[in-house]
């Protein structure tokens, strides 16, 4: 229609066929049309060809023509030769070359008819009855194309012939552009294109879409988030205005900001406080900003012999925050020195640094002194730069009198058959001058129904008039001015048969005195760290008693705990030492409880689409197939590296419900010292059970890989990280059955992680399954006795496996009970056996080992205790510095080298030491491992 002059279209023939004229339409406006109307002559081939079209890309065309044809029964003597249809071709070039039309060449698109026809009346009222017809051509091998229409004997005339393609228009969709795009070649083909993000955006998911063949987008996926300080409007990123914020691009949109702050330009992320006001590190940006708080009020003090109970009220402006909290600070205002010496505080659960309790009780202070209390009040804003000191108040005291301490060690010498010399120390707290001491003492057989009392100013006292050859119990306590203090624990002495003046005790209270003495040592030493080398299984009776006592004397919270060893300091930030928060009581289920073990799967571990984990290699074989290491892709989060258990082909009913309950148990648990469960495949083969991944692998084989590069206070801290999981663990009622080290894995951090919750059933299915018929199932070397005789498996027997554990940990892997048969470990256990100290183990970590080694499982400590006991370790690390290298000297009383080895079950070898030139006690300090 837009074309003034002649087309000059190819016509074949050249006369005769298809003419260019104009003609009027029905509004008189002049058209150019190609018309041929050969009706009355046969076997009509008449070929028009337009110019050379180029492709521009499009890989499907349409055709739209619009053309007239007349009615064959409107022409008579017509019959046979006149048609009512035309053929479309087209011919695809590379260039336009072609001058004439090579029919041959062409392929062949439709045969197009006539929808409406015209007869001579029609021409008459000048009524155009015009057809329309779309056609679509797959073009995709050549830079531009040919069309060509044939006539076959009809009288027609082409008024239009329109060649388009269609495109997916520009648009913006989740706040990511995508661009005019062509559709594809195939009528039911998508186009995949991706999107860019506008301006000021960030991609929350890769964006696609598809262009479909009709130019209409499809499917829109992921997806852009406007940056920090940008909110969506109208599919563009605009800048937030001031007095507004967006912090994260996940929020849903500007915000205005909190109370106590401003912004005084577009676009910002964050919010500034106002002048005297304060935001912590930990604050989100959302929360207000907020005031130190102001001092606590009405510090009042009740003061009770040598101890003091403080007690104040809330300050009166807190700052608008919650996290209030307390310090206390003591000061001896006859020296004019700050110090915490010899004082504690009340109650336990709060360091003296970190109170939430408005009233404390400090005690063991000395007496008849002046002292200055100084309460502070922090929130979380008190450190922050600009804020000031921490607001406080203080109040000053006085102690009064108070009797002094217990007498801490008695002993006796001169010991003859009627009469024995006592001796002492002074108390470590006298709380003035002593003026005497009174010693109490009765028959050991009479229990203190009848008793003897003397009194001395000395600290020694002679005592007569004894029966020979009888034990006898002592006690002394010291008076000042304010009164006796308490008596001592009691100290037995036997008088002797006569002959030599010589201290004879029995072997039972050499032994109570030698660890006593070696006790109140390391009291007055280490203040609370103490440790003990124990007689092997001997001096086990006498440890409970000594710690009892120990715990007496150290069963308090002190002003504040020594800095952690700076070796264990990359430690201290893992996760392992954070002890886990269990909100409310949450309990383990048995998933074997479950009629149906999908049921159990499906409700404590997340399906996982099997096309979001890549195997890369496999790293083991475990009980039911293999163990792969591999990558998880989850929808909307980060690659992460995953181990892969699979289930072998062939698999029984109750192989599948036993690998499967494993990732039941492990579903239920959240802790960072257990095995993590990602999540399980079971609507497809292999079933598959995903688990993070632990790059050191087993411990075990790690440490003997690493045999001595590790200190020892690294070694505690995995022991502490293998015990903070196992409280976890009891804490839910979960017995493991199978701790050991193999079965504890590593990171690449260290972190120890506890792992195989496979055992948890062996046992109740085979009332055989002790240690005879399947014994593969029962790991007796990490075994308690109960558990191996009775089937008796609690968490008191997870704590002896622990003890084996800590062996191997410090043995750097090495075999519990080396090459010893397992019918002989039960033997040697039931007889008294136990694991000696690794070479140069702490003796306070082989004293813990033999704790959790108790005959009697209620006299094991319970996870919880060992964890506070490591943790005490950790923070005082000197404690790990005494190895049982030698025979320590509290081991070595006045005994025959015979009586020794026969106390310890070692007589045996009594011949062998005395050939090799060993006869003494003191000849046994020279031994060495080897």
């Amino acid at each position: 229609r837009t074309v003034p002059g002649e087309l000059k279209w190819a016509a074949s023939p050249s006369e005769g066929g298809w003419e260019e004229v104009s003609i009027m339409d029905e509004k008189n406006i002049p058209i150019r049309t190609y018309q041929v109307c050969n009706v009355l002559e046969p076997n009509q081939n008449n070929w028009l060809r337009t110019d050379w079209i180029p492709r521009s890309g499009a890989q499907r065309v349409y055709v739209e023509v619009k053309f007239t044809l007349r009615d064959c029964n409107s022409l008579p003597g017509v019959t046979g030769t006149c048609k009512e249809t035309f053929n479309l071709y087209y011919h695809e070039s590379n260039e336009d070359r072609e001058s004439y039309i090579k029919e041959n060449s062409f392929i062949k698109v439709d045969t197009v008819a006539a929808d409406e026809s015209f007869t001579q009346v029609d021409v008459g009222d000048r009524i155009m009855k015009l057809n329309t017809e779309v056609r679509d051509v797959k073009v995709t091998t050549r830079k531009g194309f040919y069309l060509a229409f044939q006539d076959v004997g009809a009288c027609i005339a082409l008024v239009s012939v329109r060649v388009f393609y269609k495109t997916c228009p520009l648009t913006v969709r989740n706040l990511a552009t995508f661009p005019d795009t062509i559709t594809g070649a195939d009528t039911s083909s998508l186009v995949e294109v991706r999107g860019s993000c506008v301006n000021q955006s960030e991609e929350r998911e890769e964006p696609k879409m598809y262009c479909g063949a009709d130019g209409e987008w499809l499917v829109p996926i992921g997806g852009c988030l406007c940056n920090p300080g940008y909110e969506e409007k109208g599919g563009a990123c605009k800048a937030c205005s001031a007095g507004f914020y967006k912090a994260k691009s996940t929020d849903p949109g500007c915000a205005k900001c909190p109370p106590h702050s401003h912004s005084l330009r577009d676009g910002a992320t964050v919010c500034d406080c106002h002048s005297g006001f304060f935001r912590a590190d930990s604050d989100p940006p959302s929360m207000a900003c907020t005031q130190p708080p102001s001092a606590p009020q009405q510090l009042i003090s009740v003061v009770n012999e040598t101890s003091v109970v403080l007690e104040w009220a809330p300050p009166h402006r807190l700052g608008g925050r919650s996290d209030t909290s307390y310090s206390l600070e003591c000061l001896i205002c006859q020296t004019g020195s700050h110090g915490h010496t010899g004082v504690r505080a009340l109650p336990r659960n709060h360091s003296i640094a970190g109170l939430k309790t408005t009233r404390v009780v400090v005690s063991e202070l000395r007496a008849h002194t002046h002292y200055t209390f100084i309460v502070h009040a922090r929130n979380g804003v008190s450190q922050a730069s600009g804020a000031g000191a921490a607001q406080s108040v203080s109040v000053s005291v006085t102690t009064n009198q108070a009797t002094p301490s217990p007498v801490s060690f008695i002993q006796a010498t001169d010991v003859t058959r009627h009469s024995l010399s006592l001796s002492w120390q002074q108390p470590d707290r006298p709380n003035g001058v002593i003026l005497e001491y009174e010693v109490k003492f009765y028959e050991k057989d009479q229990r203190e129904r009848s008793y003897r009392i003397m009194r001395t100013f000395s600290r020694s006292v002679d005592v007569t008039g004894l029966n020979p050859l009888t034990v006898y119990v002592f006690h002394v306590r010291a008076r000042t001015a304010a009164g006796y203090g308490e008596f001592s624990t009691p100290f037995e002495f036997s008088t002797n048969s006569g002959g030599a003046s010589t201290v004879k005790q029995s072997r039972t209270q050499r032994r109570r005195n030698i660890l006593t003495q070696v006790l109140h040592k390391n009291i007055r030493t280490h203040g609370c760290c103490f440790s003990f080398s124990s007689f092997r299984s001997t001096c086990t009776s006498y440890m409970h008693t000594a710690k009892r006592h120990l715990h007496n004397i150290c069963s308090y919270t002190t002003i504040s705990h020594p800095p952690l060893h700076p070796s264990f300091s990359s430690l201290v930030s893992s996760p392992a030492l954070a002890s886990p928060t269990v909100a409310g009581v949450k309990i383990y289920v048995d998933p074997f409880t479950y009629e149906d073990p999908d049921q159990a799967i499906h409700e404590f571990a997340k399906e996982i689409d099997v096309s979001c984990i890549h195997i890369e290699k496999v790293i083991g074989m475990g009980e039911f197939g293999e163990v792969c290491s591999g990558r998880l892709r989850a929808q909307g989060k980060r690659e992460i590296y995953v181990a892969i258990k699979s289930l072998k082909a062939g698999y029984s009913d109750k192989q599948r419900r036993d690998f499967l309950s494993e990732a039941s148990i492990m579903g239920q648990f959240d802790h960072p010292n257990i095995i993590r469960l990602e999540g399980v495949v079971t609507r497809c083969k292999p079933l598959m059970i995903i688990t993070e991944y632990m790059e050191n692998g087993s411990l075990d084989a790690f440490l003997r890989k690493h045999d001595g590069q590790f200190t020892v206070i690294q070694l505690v801290g995995m022991l502490r990280g293998i015990a903070s999981g196992m409280k976890y663990l009891s804490d839910m009622n979960y017995v493991h059955r199978d701790l050991a080290a193999r079965n504890i894995l590593v990171n690449s951090n260290l972190v120890c992680k506890v792992s195989d919750f496979g055992l948890s059933r062996v046992l109740e299915d085979d009332p055989e399954a002790a240690y005879t018929t399947r014994v593969r199932h029962i790991p007796i070397r990490w075994t308690a006795p109960e558990a191996i005789a009775y089937r008796k498996f609690t968490t008191a027997s997870d704590v002896w496996s622990y003890g084996i554990v800590m062996w191997e940990v410090v043995s750097y892997g090495e075999r519990p009970y080396w090459d010893m048969n397992n019918q002989d470990v039960i033997k040697a256990i039931e007889e008294g056996y136990r694991l000696p100290a690794p070479m140069d183990c702490p003796v306070v970590l082989h004293q813990l080992m033999l704790d959790c080694w108790e005959r009697d499982r209620a006299e094991r400590p319970t996870f919880s205790q060992i964890l506070n006991m490591l943790d005490k370790l950790i923070r005082n690390p000197g404690t790990l510095q005494v190895c049982v290298s030698v025979i320590p000297e509290m081991c070595v009383p006045e005994w025959s080298l015979c009586e020794w080895l026969q106390s310890i079950g070692l007589e045996r070898y009594r011949d062998t030491l005395a050939a090799a030139g060993y006869t003494s006690l003191d000849s046994l300090l020279a031994l060495t491992h080897q």
